[in-house]
């Protein structure tokens, strides 16, 4: 129906990107909403139920007819189930998301992980469409990785897929929150780039950003942080290659923001790592921080589709 919709919530530890997103993938209204995690899981099921419903009732005043409820959210995530399985960002462990959102909302519903959701977007209608095999690997205060294989995406066996931050790259190096050493979130998040400079410089407050912006303009100090920091993620990318074998890497996320000055000596590291791997195309995200309203309506249709 033409005047079909998709109410989609992209709910991340501090912020909510919500909207009503048509069939075709284009974005009819939107609106964001601050998440405050500290009032804890139920408080934040709430908001994410009460804003839902908010913008099914603004598709009906605008003359259109909401079909489907998609919500994205971080952690572990049982999509099979809609249940979101555990989140440090924002306090839900075994959370039944999707029944929920049924119930409150009175329409099908599906429940996806942030960033696979994201990859799912890319895939089909970002940087990614018209490829067959797709990894999407966002790069921000963390790192995770989405794989989509013929437009449909992976969540594995356990909705814990592409935990790509979580491969140890730098054995016995700088510890991550998950309790190993080393991790390639550890080494080259945004989040790891902006600490390792601080601690170097002596500047408690720099950036990732920071760190980008110093090292194009030649800055020694900053030059080495970035270039360990690209030598981690090619690491990362040639074992996820290893894996995957895909045609098309995408990069996304806060640090993908430094466009040219990230992907060209990341293209060229990776290259050095490659003996038997078909080389991957590597190119940056295309849809921003829409990717995961966006992915989170395709992951809704997609349910309709399969509800028999």
């Amino acid at each position: 129906m033409n005047d079909s919709v998709v109410v989609a919530l992209d709910v991340g530890g501090t912020g909510m990107k919500c909207a009503l997103v048509r069939p075709d993938g284009t974005v009819h209204h939107e609106e964001r909403h601050p998440t405050r995690a500290e009032r804890g899981p139920e408080a934040v099921t709430e908001t994410i139920l009460g804003v839902a419903g908010a913008l099914a009732g603004k598709a009906r005043a605008d003359g259109l007819t909401p079909v489907a409820t998609g919500i994205a959210v971080p952690g572990v995530v049982d999509e099979h189930n809609g249940v979101a399985v555990w989140s440090a960002n924002v306090g839900f462990r075994d959370v039944p998301l999707r029944d929920l959102a049924v119930q409150r909302l009175g329409m099908p519903a599906a429940l996806g992980h942030d960033v696979r959701v994201g990859a799912l977007a890319e895939a089909r209608l970002g940087a990614g469409r018209g490829r067959r095999h797709v990894l999407f690997v966002a790069i921000g205060t963390g790192i995770a990785g989405g794989l989509v294989i013929d437009g449909a995406g992976y969540p594995g066996a356990h909705g814990a897929a592409g935990e790509l931050g979580h491969v140890v790259v730098r054995p016995g190096g700088t510890p991550c929150g998950c309790g190993l050493r080393g991790c390639l979130e550890a080494e080259a998040s945004a989040k790891a780039v902006g600490r390792r400079y601080a601690e170097l410089s002596g500047e408690p407050t720099a950036t990732a950003f920071d760190v980008a912006t110093r090292a194009a303009r030649g800055e020694e100090l900053a030059r080495r942080v970035w270039q360990d920091a690209v030598e981690a993620l090619a690491d990362g990318l040639i074992t996820a290659q290893a894996l995957y074998d895909v045609g098309i890497v995408v990069l996304g996320g806060g640090l993908a923001e430094a466009g040219d000055e990230l992907l060209d000596p990341v293209r060229a590291a990776v290259a050095q790592r490659v003996t038997f791997h078909r080389s991957p195309e590597i190119v940056r995200a295309e849809l921003g921080d829409a990717a995961g309203c966006l992915g989170s309506a395709l992951l809704a249709l997609d349910s309709l589709k399969e509800t028999p």
